[in-house]
Order: structure tokens, then C-alpha cells, then sequence
């Protein structure tokens, strides 16, 4: 016989207890990349075709070159926020674990690279 009541067994229980963290993490990450998509694509869109001198200058003002890097972390990272969701939702046992750390691993490799290509353009001399 239990003397719990129903709602002192119900509490900290939920499908991963830490379902509405990981959903306005995933919010906060969309709604910085509405803000950092049009700023990062519209200095990238009218130095398309231009030498690699204009580019160079371009992404070498510091706000075009953290925006840039700016965009690149936070669109992996809401990539890899969005995969594991998927990945937890249909995949089970050891195969789930092994994904979200393969999808972790590519989402922080492409991020690197994005900002590291980013910051090789300003800082290129």
C-alpha cells in the first residue's frame, strides 16, 4: 500500500522530463535565425560574383563577420536541436545513441567550418 498522493507520484515524471527546456531552446535558436538569416545572406547575396578582394573587405567590418559566425552556430545548432527530436521519436536502443552523438559530431564539424571559413575571409590578408 502506497501513501503517495497522485500528484506527489506524478511529479519530475514525463517522456524525457526535460520536454518544454528543450522545446523553447529550439524556439529561442528559430527565432534568432529569423533574425540572422536575411542579415547574414544579404551581404553574402550582393557580393555574389565579386573578387575576392570586395569579399574580403566585406566580411573583414566585424558586424558581417560575427553575424556570419553568428549564423553558422546557431543554424547547426538548431539542426542538431531538430534532428534529435526526430531521431528519439523513431529510433530506439543503442542505434538512437549512436545517431544523436553522429549527428552532435557532424552539427559541431560544419559549425567550425562555417566559422572558420567566415573568419578566414576577414582575418585573410
Amino acid at each position: 500500500m502506497s501513501y503517495l498522493t497522485d500528484r506527489k507520484r506524478a511529479t519530475g515524471l514525463g517522456s524525457a522530463k526535460s520536454g518544454t527546456a528543450h522545446f523553447w531552446e529550439q524556439r529561442l535558436s528559430a527565432v534568432a535565425l529569423v533574425v540572422l538569416t536575411p542579415l547574414f545572406v544579404l551581404p553574402l547575396a550582393y557580393n555574389l560574383g565579386s573578387s575576392f578582394d570586395e569579399v574580403r573587405a566585406a566580411y573583414a567590418h566585424p558586424i558581417n563577420a560575427i553575424i556570419g559566425v553568428a549564423f553558422f552556430l546557431t543554424a547547426f545548432l538548431h539542426f542538431f536541436q531538430g534532428v534529435t527530436v526526430v531521431i528519439e521519436d523513431y529510433v530506439h536502443g543503442r542505434w538512437e545513441l549512436v545517431l544523436i552523438i553522429t549527428m552532435r559530431m557532424l552539427s559541431a564539424l560544419f559549425s567550425l567550418i562555417g566559422a572558420f571559413a567566415i573568419l578566414k575571409i576577414a582575418f585573410a590578408g
